[in-house]
């Protein structure tokens, strides 16, 4: 583990939006219970459960996971990457990132009001698709102006098409390829590649 990472705080997740669930399996570690691949609704973590059958989860369910959730319901298993979900999960993938832009509206449009530099020669607004240094030029000019208040505002005054498309391109951008260079939005994986 490198230096900084063992520094780096603990990241949890509070609330994890379900994109799919394995029938249920006896015995294990974890007794009877259902597999469930949920993506967290704060950091995009992507996650493994031991959830209870009890629930009837289905894809699209909100389920809380924070530390004080009931551990006979709900046991977060480990981390996992893109390439582990089930088919079935990864096809939800997009669907629960857009939730989440639109439920966290204000999170995003916190991003392009104050958003900086990655490199001397890369702005972070640049590695959102559809965004190039033109666009790039004239979103800081504007924010200049006068602070965007929503994602609808942002594309009334650049000229940008379907910011939020955009945003969950990026976002899921992020989760499929562990050898991204910029988290803009998505809780890094670890060094051993989750």
């Amino acid at each position: 583990m490198r230096e900084a990472e063992r520094w780096r705080p603990k990241v949890y997740e509070d609330e994890a939006i379900v994109l799919g669930i394995n029938q249920s399996r006896r015995g294990g570690r974890f007794g009877h219970s259902n597999v469930a691949y949920l993506m967290g609704t704060e950091h995009f973590t992507l996650l493994e459960a031991a959830v209870s059958p009890d629930l009837k989860l289905a894809a699209g369910n909100l389920l809380y996971i924070g530390r004080d959730a009931p551990r006979e319901l709900v046991r977060i298993i480990r981390r996992v990457g893109y390439q582990e979900l089930p088919e079935t999960s990864r096809l939800e993938l997009e669907r629960a990132v857009e939730r989440v832009v639109n439920e966290k509206e204000a999170k995003f449009v916190k991003f392009f009001n104050s958003c900086g530099s990655l490199t001397p020669r890369l702005h972070a607004l640049e590695v959102i698709p559809g965004i190039g240094k033109k666009t790039m030029l004239k979103l800081l000019e504007e924010r200049e102006k006068k602070p965007f208040e929503s994602l609808e505002e942002v594309e009334k005054r650049t000229g940008l098409q379907d910011v939020r498309a955009s945003v969950v391109k990026r976002i899921v951008q992020e989760l499929s390829d562990p050898t991204n260079r910029y988290w803009l939005f998505v809780r890094p994986p670890h060094a051993e590649g989750l």
